[in-house]
């Protein structure tokens, strides 16, 4: 059974800064692209950053400079690091695991955790 499991999310100032942690399980983690999405209310879920099995990373335009996705292949764990954070940013972050095999793609996503940013 495929798990994803996000943690970190909360309550900050603007300007502060926030670790968000997503970790897999019944994956095989390292080939698959690792995504964070967010979705604030009343708007539809929006890409925030991607990182892909080699390690090369997408980001949206508007967190580009402020926040950093990373992952570690021995924990099966994705990591978000939000710098900067500003109210615009208060969101539902669900992590996303995306595989394509050669005849199939699976894409498999978290509960979310909310982050609220203060202004």
């Amino acid at each position: 059974q495929v798990q994803l499991v996000e943690s970190g999310g909360g309550l900050v100032q603007a300007g502060g800064s926030l670790r968000l942690s997503c970790a897999a399980s019944g994956i095989i983690f390292s080939m698959c692209t690792m995504g964070w999405y967010r979705q604030a209310p009343g708007k539809q879920r929006e890409l925030v950053a991607t990182i892909a099995s080699g390690g090369s990373t997408n980001y949206a335009d508007s967190v580009k400079g402020r926040f950093t996705i990373s992952r570690d292949n021995a924990k099966n764990t994705v990591y978000l690091q939000m710098n900067s954070l500003k109210a615009e940013d208060t969101a539902v972050y669900y992590c996303n695991a995306d595989r394509w095999t050669l005849v199939q793609r699976y894409i498999y996503w978290g509960q979310g955790t909310q982050v609220t940013v203060s202004s």
